[in-house]
């Protein structure tokens, strides 16, 4: 059976709906993968529709648009086919985002290394532990190294949660892939960004393997 993660944040602009799409596909260079869109944004499945006619564009990544109260049943099912089930959950707490949260096997915070971002996650952080449902934060758009990360970092380990051990930097490779339907995997396999996202990928791996 498949692994289920919610990528879940209540804050605009911390790239949800990007990291999803980009490890859904770097993921899929060895796995099935199956994107669920319940964002009303809609923004993911727009992406999935590109991907259609995108001649570099893997099969073992699917796209799907689903009503998050048919969410259960629907992820049950792909559970049986695919190796990973990334949903693409709404900005907001609501019951299609519990729904999310309560399926998981993993609750995946994106957030860009900056304190409002920091504490608007707190929300989502909440829901999981109500759930008891395993989570990770993941940096995303981040400087190399700053004392303002430096300092979020030390926040985050004081208060016992899991950061993804990968930060993804703010490369435009990410944006310029995902406007053509594509990962950064596909459009470009020899970057910098392609191996972020694999490095990336492969800490996912070992924190779902993870009692």
């Amino acid at each position: 059976m498949g692994k289920v993660i919610a990528v879940a944040q209540q804050k605009g602009g911390a790239g949800k709906t990007m990291l999803a799409a980009q490890l859904a596909v770097a993921l899929a260079e060895d796995a099935r993968v199956a994107l669920v869109d319940i964002d009303p944004q809609g923004s993911l499945t727009i992406w999935g529709r590109l991907r259609a006619s995108a001649p570099k564009a893997v099969q073992s990544v699917t796209v799907e648009t689903i009503a998050g109260w048919r969410l259960a049943n629907e992820v049950e099912r792909l559970k049986k086919t695919h190796d990973y089930v990334l949903i693409d959950t709404p900005p907001v707490i609501d019951s299609d985002a519990r729904r999310a949260i309560r399926g998981a096997d993993l609750v995946m915070v994106p957030l860009n290394p900056a304190p409002p971002d920091l504490w608007a996650a707190e929300g989502t952080l909440k829901l999981a532990a109500e759930e008891k449902r395993k989570t990770v934060l993941v940096f995303n758009r981040a400087p190399a190294a700053s004392r303002l990360r430096k300092k979020l970092e030390a926040e985050i380990a004081a208060r016992g949660l899991t950061l993804l051990a990968v930060a993804l930097a703010n490369r435009a490779g990410y944006a310029n892939a995902f406007a053509d339907g594509l990962g950064v995997t596909e459009a470009g396999p020899a970057t910098i960004a392609a191996a972020e996202l694999r490095e990336a990928a492969k800490a996912l791996k070992l924190l779902l393997a993870a009692k």
